[in-house]
């Protein structure tokens, strides 16, 4: 198959026509350097489609990988969680680990179950603890050494099947810090004026919104582990920063009053675990901590730079406009 596709394309640019230029010789040079390089590519074909020859490219020698995953089904209560040992040829398969899976999926065992969609490290449905570590699958290449690769769900989480966490609660308590932007503003409703946000305060969102709630760096908490229940984890609590620190948002004292409790945030002992298992590279650990400080007064959010009772000459039509 392969063969066949390079045949095509280089028949086709054989093929393709030329535009030869009067204005001079530099551009007979050139054609005469693609005729030469077509040359080439057309005696590499003709070694490639001879018979030994061909035989050589097709003989390739697998490169296996041993792959140990965690089995669990719910509708087989008989039978106990397990791993399960699958050998994959890493020249047939992609080079990430949820290439490696769903290789296993289409090939050797279908029932495997796992979450998958962007597969690009933004949706945050394929996160797993491989090796060790929480982190996605998508975005984590498989190592080409002799070590067998260890996968299993997230930490500390209910197990629906096979390596697909619950995460129902997880989700619960992000919605709990409202995360959506709040404005109290009774004389311009939402949607009556722009929200204008300078270039600073912007730069105040930048290692908070792109978070995408993968789960790895919760699950990965020991205060998490201890005391789910009531204390809200980092991600949570970074989504929760990433509204309060926002200009545009003026219901900061409302969110940091709900969190003032003995759980809620100050669970949280700095071990860390959080930062440097984020596979987006982020600080949630960082983002906790800023939040104690709102919450303990030690320090204060920052005015607007465009406050809502300024306004600004609209370029277009000269009249005068409000910022926010």
């Amino acid at each position: 198959m392969f063969l066949n596709s390079l045949k095509i394309a280089i028949t086709r640019r054989i093929n393709f026509p030329r535009f030869l230029s009067s204005k001079g010789a530099k551009r007979v040079a050139k054609d005469d350097e693609w005729e030469a390089e077509v040359t080439r590519d057309r005696e590499e074909l003709e070694d490639c489609l001879d018979s030994e020859a061909s035989k050589k490219c097709e003989e390739i020698p697998p490169k296996l990988k041993t792959v140990r995953v965690y089995r669990w089904n719910p509708e087989i209560p008989s039978q106990k969680a397990r791993m399960q040992t699958f050998t994959v040829d890493l020249n047939r398969c992609g080079s990430m680990v949820l290439d490696l899976l769903i290789n296993i999926k289409a090939y050797q065992d279908p029932t495997l179950a796992f979450r998958r969609s962007c597969r690009e490290g933004i949706c945050g449905s394929c996160a797993m603890n491989i090796n060790g570590t929480n982190t996605l699958a998508c975005i984590t290449k498989i190592s080409p050494d002799d070590k067998p690769l260890i996968i299993y769900p997230l930490p500390h989480t209910y197990v629906i099947r096979d390596l697909i966490p619950d995460m129902g609660h997880f989700l619960e308590q992000y919605t709990m810090i409202d995360p959506f932007l709040k404005r109290e503003d009774k004389a311009y409703p939402p949607g009556t004026r722009q929200t204008l946000q300078s270039p600073r305060d912007r730069k105040k969102l930048d290692g908070l919104y792109e978070c995408i709630l993968c789960g790895c760096c919760t699950f990965s908490c020991p205060p998490y582990w201890w005391l789910g229940e009531k204390y809200l984890g980092p991600a949570v609590l970074l989504q929760a920063y990433r509204w309060i620190i926002d200009s545009r948002d003026t219901g900061h004292k409302e969110r940091l009053a709900e969190m003032r409790d003995y759980y809620s945030v100050f669970r949280c002992h700095t071990i860390f675990n959080c930062t440097k298992t984020c596979p987006k590279g982020l600080n949630p650990g960082r983002a906790v901590a800023q939040v104690k400080r709102l919450i303990a007064g030690y320090a204060k959010k920052e005015e607007p730079d465009f406050p809502a009772e300024e306004t600004y000459i609209d370029p277009c039509t000269g009249e005068p406009q409000i910022k926010c």
